[in-house]
């Protein structure tokens, strides 16, 4: 999905009142969508053109208000309010899809939020070699310790290696383990394949 940046708009200067301009996504260096943007006190008005399923194209036009909370140090931020009905959600990122909204009315998950237990532990684990300096993929060796890496920072690191990558492991045996169930029944004739 596209996704609109207030904290970019907000970095180059984009949000003072009257601006008024376009935005660009770009995939393989040609341009795949854009939107026009105009600038309000406290709300940027979008204008664009969107289509469902492959219908007729529409003209969208509507406003997102912004709200703006105090930083520490005497600036400002800014904040989208999304515009769905009945959300009105304080976001960074809205995304594009028959309208602008927050991930939570698009349903949208981080990547992470995806992944299954195993994957999720394989990914720790390689985190933590690439802080050790060790060389990549859990099946390889360990390396030793860092130079200048305290003993007790070294063995706690690599207890959560280890515990990671025995998780990641059991994963990939559980799913081999599986697909040879599969294939057995393939050939047994018992899942018409």
């Amino acid at each position: 999905m596209r996704t609109l940046d207030v904290r970019r708009l907000q970095r180059d200067g984009l949000l003072q009142p009257g601006r008024a301009f376009g935005w660009q996504w770009t995939g393989n260096g040609e341009e795949v969508a854009s939107i026009q943007i105009r600038t309000e006190v406290d709300r940027v008005m979008l204008s664009y053109r969107s289509r469902n399923n492959g219908g007729e194209w529409q003209p969208m036009e509507y406003p997102v208000y912004l709200e703006w909370t105090p930083c520490h140090l005497g600036s400002r931020r800014a904040w989208f309010r999304c515009p769905a009905t009945g959300c009105g959600r304080r976001v960074a990122i809205l995304y594009g899809g028959s309208i602008f909204a927050c991930r939570h009315c698009y349903r949208l998950v981080y990547a992470s939020q995806r992944e299954a237990e195993d994957d999720r532990a394989r990914r720790r684990a390689e985190k933590i070699r690439r802080r050790l300096g060790w060389p990549a993929g859990i099946a390889n060796r360990d390396g030793g310790k860092p130079k200048g890496m305290h003993w007790r920072t070294f063995e706690r690191l690599t207890a959560v290696h280890d515990a990671c990558a025995e998780a990641s492991l059991a994963g990939v045996v559980k799913w081999l383990l599986s697909m040879k169930r599969r294939q057995r029944r393939v050939y047994d004739g018992g899942d018409g394949w």
